[in-house]
């Protein structure tokens, strides 16, 4: 845990709610708001992709709690949200080709679930909702960088299904008043991250091929660009924006990254080199709805609630690169 403190505001009279609490990102939020003392940090999750070893440094912390539910069904829904000031929504079912093989199961989870989760939260007067959407929702808009304002047309199911929550998020705070916080992350990484089974990340992946000296597979030619953007800035962009007092933050969509880009050439050259390795990658064709080019202008989460990202590029690949080479060596 890192010891920067992103909230000014005493927390202890507070209860948290973050869906997806057993992911990558949302264990990183559960701990960050048990370390400074929330009231109560309860986990919504089924498990599908989250892990209960993420819970391993902190799950006998007495103001945490876990209910093993699945966001689809309602009524799981709004007991979660009993009691509860302020929501972090994580949940969700990520990666690109996976909403492709399975467009479904995709809505189902970040549709259907998502407005579940709006209805409680609005049924138990929650005081924010905050929640996660991507930088998918660009689509084929070329123009860098990205500012929330300009989008384009979805190139896959993943990033309607993103769209479609900010259109509800959106509705749900005009029509029914519920403050409604959108967070347009771009490619979160760290350490947490899922290393195992058909849709990995690509880091941990990285990491886990080189050490093994097995082929790691480059989609396309590897120059596509990516913001890059350590779980750290996310969690402190969910705290921010769960806390903030400023009014104009509600109903409004931000883009969570760092400001800068790097292709995957870029980032497998500097994951070699964190392991003194000189295993070389195997190109193949690019994957279907992949956006070529990604860089964030992050002003506006700079301006509405003085999102300051903390960590950059090689800082983050440094730390994640380590945990990933740690994990393998022990496993």
């Amino acid at each position: 845990m890192y010891e920067i403190k992103y909230h000014p505001k005493d927390i202890s009279q507070l209860s948290f709610l973050v869906t997806g609490g057993a992911g990558f990102i949302g264990s990183n939020i559960v701990e960050y708001l048990l370390k400074y003392g929330a009231k109560k940090v309860r986990v919504l999750d089924n498990l599908a992709t989250g892990r209960l070893s993420n819970f391993d440094g902190f799950k006998d912390n007495t103001a945490f709690e876990f209910i093993k539910g699945d966001i689809r069904d309602l009524d799981t829904c709004r007991k979660a949200c009993e009691g509860i000031n302020y929501i972090s929504h994580q949940a969700a079912l990520g990666s690109v080709p996976r909403s492709i093989k399975e467009p479904e199961n995709t809505n189902a989870v970040n549709v259907d679930g998502f407005v579940n989760m709006l209805i409680a939260a609005k049924d138990e007067e929650v005081s924010r909702f905050v929640y996660a959407s991507s930088s998918s929702v660009y689509g084929d808009e070329k123009s860098l960088p990205k500012v929330e304002e300009k989008i384009g047309s979805p190139l896959s199911p993943y990033a309607v299904s993103k769209y479609t929550n900010e259109l509800y998020g959106k509705v749900f705070q005009n029509v029914y008043g519920l403050q409604v916080v959108g967070l347009r992350y771009f490619n979160i990484f760290g350490p947490r991250q899922d290393p195992n089974g058909e849709y990995a990340a690509v880091i941990p992946l990285f990491v886990s091929k080189i050490m093994k000296r097995e082929t790691v597979f480059i989609d396309g030619d590897g120059e596509q660009t990516r913001d890059f953007t350590f779980v750290e800035n996310a969690v402190q962009a969910n705290v921010k924006a769960m806390l903030t007092d400023n009014a104009e933050v509600a109903g409004n969509v931000f883009n969570i990254a760092v400001g800068a880009n790097f292709s995957v050439n870029q980032l497998y050259n500097q994951t070699q080199k964190l392991l003194a390795s000189d295993h070389k990658a195997t190109y193949r064709a690019a994957r279907t709805g992949d956006i070529r080019n990604s860089l964030a202008d992050i002003s506006k989460a700079q301006r509405l609630f003085n999102y300051d990202p903390k960590f950059y590029f090689d800082q983050g690949l440094a730390i994640t690169v380590s945990y990933f080479k740690e994990h393998f060596e022990n496993n």
